[in-house]
């Protein structure tokens, strides 16, 4: 049996959950980190390989938990190869690990994301990409009014016989379901039942129909302030007197936790800065929500499967139907340095909110999302303006090209 080789990473700020370690260290031994610490006070075996971060950033790889796709495909197209292809591109914006995301779709299309998911989890290799770390039942239980740019055909309320299959097949890690629909409480009991995180998007819910979600399991929503209730989207439903929206909920629920999209065209500055300050690091996750246009250049696309989903256009900054936005097609790199130039978060704060907080929400923690002994060798190598270096999973380099 071949001795695991050792890598040590250095000459670089090491990134931690709570604050930046300067003229850190990691050191990895196989695919799990050994240890990290300061250059000079912690032990680098000399037949070490040598990685020089060249005085920028030693980050853990980032965690995404909410994505359709990248580089032409999409998670619902339903092939391990669209897995992979999606898998690679996010790697080259630093994300090593990911939970494919289901949008509207029928049983036979999200049933075929499950399968090809479990088979590039279970058949991974480094020229696979990003790590299939479950996946994020994410449509197709959203409300009508709320469907923003996912198909227009095919969202329905939970059905047991339905959700449970899904669940049964052992991949889910978040399962997301607007709370007002029939079926919502049942579906967010058992979702909670199994460990997931219980999550309400696509959904214009009052405070009533957020507050028994929240009893049935619910602590999580879905892209802060897109495609979501609102005081008056609820005036519209309810009439008045005005009822409190999913945003006040959340913000009002010290558990509940919720994602920004930080591309820097779904949100202003002062919103992100608003999420971060309300949430906190520990309760705010970076997603991409990035769709099959992201690396790709200007045109018309689909969001979901190949087959019907919906045609967007994307101009090269941001998807688009008309006038709506239409998903991101940017990484998780550019997420981390928008935080980190728009608001006031820190380094270590901003990428936190891309790894350790999405991994704990998702129940991954455990194993990735920081760079602590034990963990999965996981490390990227950022520039001082956390740009993508080199990508490592597992202890073995991922090539970009």
């Amino acid at each position: 049996m071949a001795t695991p080789s050792t890598v040590i990473f250095h000459n670089g700020t090491v990134i931690l959950p709570d604050r930046t370690l300067a003229n850190g260290v990691v050191v990895c031994r196989g695919e799990r980190i050994r240890a990290v610490g300061r250059r000079g006070r912690t032990a680098m075996p000399p037949d070490a390989t040598l990685v020089d971060a060249r005085k920028g950033f030693i980050s853990p790889g980032f965690v995404e938990i909410h994505t359709h796709g990248g580089d032409g495909a999409d998670f619902m197209d339903g092939t391990p190869e669209a897995v992979r292809t999606v898998n690679r591109a996010h790697a080259r914006h630093g994300t090593t690990s990911i939970l494919p995301t289901t949008t509207v779709g029928s049983r036979a299309q999200i049933e075929a994301l499950l399968d090809a998911s479990k088979t590039v989890r279970d058949e991974w290799r480094i020229n696979d990409g990003a790590r299939v770390r479950g996946v994020h039942l994410y449509g197709p239980y959203f409300a009508k009014e709320k469907l923003g740019a996912h198909p227009l055909h095919g969202y329905r309320a939970p059905k047991p016989a339905e959700f449970r299959s899904f669940f049964d097949a052992g991949m889910i890690r978040v399962a997301t379901c607007a709370a007002e629909l029939p079926g919502a409480e049942a579906f967010y009991r058992e979702a909670r039942r199994r460990g997931y995180l219980v999550t309400c998007g696509h959904s214009n819910a009052s405070w009533t129909e957020m507050e028994r979600g929240y009893r049935a399991g619910m602590r999580h929503v879905d892209h802060f302030w897109c495609a979501m209730s609102s005081i008056q989207s609820l005036i519209e439903r309810f009439g008045t007197p005005m009822q409190g929206s999913m945003e006040q909920f959340v913000l009002a629920r010290e558990e509940m936790s919720t994602e920004v999209i930080a591309d820097g065209y779904h949100l202003a500055p002062e919103l992100l800065d608003f999420a971060f300050v309300q949430k906190g690091p520990k309760r705010l996750c970076l997603v991409t929500d990035s769709n099959r246009a992201m690396d790709m250049p200007p045109g018309r696309y689909r969001i979901g499967p190949r087959t019907n989903g919906r045609l967007f256009q994307s101009n090269g900054k941001v998807g688009l139907i008309g006038g709506m936005l239409a998903s991101s097609i940017q990484g998780m790199d550019v997420m981390v340095r928008n935080m980190k130039k728009l608001t006031r978060a820190t380094v270590a704060e901003a990428v936190r909110m891309a790894s350790l907080t999405p991994a704990e929400r998702a129940r991954i923690a455990r194993d990735v999302g920081s760079l602590e002994p034990g963990k999965q060798a996981d490390v990227l190598v950022l520039d001082q303006e956390l740009r993508i270096q080199r990508v490592f999973l597992a202890g073995q380099e991922f090539s970009k090209t």
